[in-house]
């Protein structure tokens, strides 16, 4: 399918194609500067002016992050625990119930029938328990005198011992039906949100199937389940033994949830669960959070960005991602020496902290470090440095932000 471009738009590309060209050579005329080429930068006559901050390390908390997903702390199938037909549906789908609050009702009638049967064989057994115990009363002063024989006694004896057994297995088939009976009020067990009803008035319940009638799922607090990969976890123990990083006491982790739309839930929680193994298929290791949850804001099965802190990285280095530029040889940063000249640098990064980047290796405090006017420098070049007054003082004063796990950028 051909494609045709009009002699306007012809000129349009034009015009794009030339003006990205000519940041092309901008670009390539800077990294050559930097990179030592011969010849002098282009630009303006004079001693560039740049500006700088001045390393300063300091202890920053530090930040990783993980994708997690919310499951309710206490969920509970509802099912009939007796067969029969269902007559109605209390409850309203969807809505959060109470503990103890009615969800459906079955058909009472044939276990009420069956509770009235077992009251009356009850009374039954009693009654002859009492004929039992009054021909033993009858017959012990008799066999005293030896007016009547050891046999007789003896069974007068068993049979009120088997009419008190029979009285005890009929309060029992009492107690069974009136359990069945009460079992035809299906209640929640806890509160929660409730599901939708997955069976219809005048359904038959079979109990031996387990039939699910719905769900009740607690939300207040929540658990966030997340995996951390098995390089992340060999990782964070060598840089807590090399004293990279520091642990927080007594593995005291803390957790805050960012939702969907970027916002982040008001309430934090804390780890409160690790599995016991990796799981072999992924190679990760499952951990849980727990959240309060009072408002239902969250919900079982939501997908969330799940951030751990407790972690400082002591000491550490930062200057902001835009003086860090790469070079055949890897990334470096321009710094300003003792005789305000230019130098190269090579440094390590680790990952990023807002606008700044961790420098892992290469820089050491009070090196100054160019962020603006790179461009027009080249190395042993003279500078002048436009904010002498704030030197040190960006990563002095900014406020503490935490430091997020995130793979450098390429």
């Amino acid at each position: 399918m051909s494609t045709v471009v009009s002699t306007s738009q012809q000129l349009s590309l034009g015009r794009s194609s030339r003006a990205g060209g000519a940041v092309a050579l901008l670009v390539a005329a800077g990294l050559c500067a930097l990179a030592g080429c011969h010849g002098k930068a282009s630009g303006a006559a004079g001693t560039p002016e740049v500006t700088v901050v001045e390393v300063a390390p300091r202890d920053t908390p530090y930040t990783f992050e993980y994708v997690g997903q919310t499951q309710s702390s206490h969920q509970v199938q509802i099912l009939a625990r007796v067969n029969g037909f269902l007559d109605k549906r209390v409850y309203t789908e969807g809505s959060t119930v109470k503990a103890g609050q009615t969800l459906f009702l079955q058909d009472p009638k044939p276990f009420q029938a069956k509770l009235d049967a077992a009251k009356a064989g009850l009374e039954a057994e009693q009654a002859r328990l009492q004929v039992a115990r009054d021909n033993l009363n009858r017959v012990k002063p008799l066999a005293a005198r030896n007016a009547l024989s050891q046999k007789d006694l003896d069974d007068a004896v068993g049979q009120e011992k088997e009419a008190a057994a029979a009285v005890d297995a009929a309060r029992a088939r009492v107690e069974e039906a009136q359990l069945n009976l009460g079992y035809t009020v299906i209640t929640s067990p806890v509160a929660g949100a409730s599901s939708y009803a997955q069976v219809q008035e005048g359904q038959y319940l079979d109990a031996q199937k387990a039939a699910q009638l719905t769900y009740v799922a607690q939300l207040d607090p929540m658990w966030v389940n997340f995996s951390v990969s098995e390089n992340d976890m060999l990782k964070l123990r060598t840089d807590a033994s090399q004293g990279v990083i520091r642990l927080p006491p007594k593995d005291d982790w803390e957790v805050q949830v960012v939702l969907a739309d970027g916002s982040t839930f008001p309430t934090k929680g804390h780890i409160t669960f690790a599995n016991a193994d990796y799981n072999q298929q992924t190679g990760t290791f499952l951990l849980r959070a727990t959240l309060p949850n009072p408002d239902g804001v969250l919900r079982p099965g939501q997908f969330v960005r799940v951030k751990v802190t407790g972690a400082v990285r002591p000491n550490a280095v930062l200057v902001p991602q835009q003086a860090v530029l790469d070079g055949a040889q890897g990334k470096f940063v321009i710094v300003v020496d003792k005789e305000q000249k230019a130098q190269i640098r090579p440094v390590q990064v680790g990952p990023w902290l807002g606008h700044d980047w961790f420098i892992t290796a290469g820089l050491a405090k009070g090196d100054v470090v160019v962020t603006e006017g790179l461009p027009r420098l080249s190395p042993g070049i003279a500078v002048k440095v436009s904010n002498p007054q704030a030197e040190g003082s960006r990563l002095a004063e900014a406020p503490e932000k935490d430091a997020t796990e995130a793979p450098p950028r390429q």
